[in-house]
């Protein structure tokens, strides 16, 4: 069974969460996703850094399929919509603290439950591999 994208999810509970802990909240958007529209002038490399608090934005709303609000930029007001996908992450000003999302994020299937990948299941069910690889941990910041 294929789910929706979590991304929407995610993005309102780390944007509460960064508010209540008295943080500013910051996201990051892959500014040439297809429908987005920010203030193109301040895009660089391709994305834009934007500060959603209270107290920068007015009619904030994060909906499944986009992101939307009014800010000013260089003092003039615009409506900024972006496409949910096209957020890339979501953290405090302050420390950092968030998420980076995968650029990706289609709400695919999880591999069956009884397939490991390129481990095979021995007689005992303990995963066992060619004799020579161990498996390997990866630390992700």
């Amino acid at each position: 069974m294929t789910m929706t994208s979590s991304r929407p999810y995610i993005v309102r509970a780390l944007y509460e969460w960064i508010l209540e802990n008295h943080c500013t909240p910051y996201i990051l958007v892959n500014a040439f996703y297809e429908g987005v529209e920010v203030p193109q002038e301040h895009v660089k490399d391709g994305q834009i850094i934007l500060n959603v608090s209270p107290s920068a934005v007015q009619d904030f709303s994060v909906q499944d399929y986009a992101m939307e609000f009014r800010g000013r930029f260089g003092g003039l007001p615009k409506q900024v919509f972006v496409p949910i996908q096209a957020v890339m992450g979501i953290y405090a000003k302050e420390n950092g603290q968030g998420m980076m999302f995968e650029t990706d994020d289609g709400g695919s299937e999880p591999p069956e439950p009884d397939r490991m990948g390129d481990l095979e299941v021995s007689s005992r069910g303990s995963p066992s591999s060619d004799g020579n690889k161990k498996p390997s941990l990866k630390l992700v910041k």
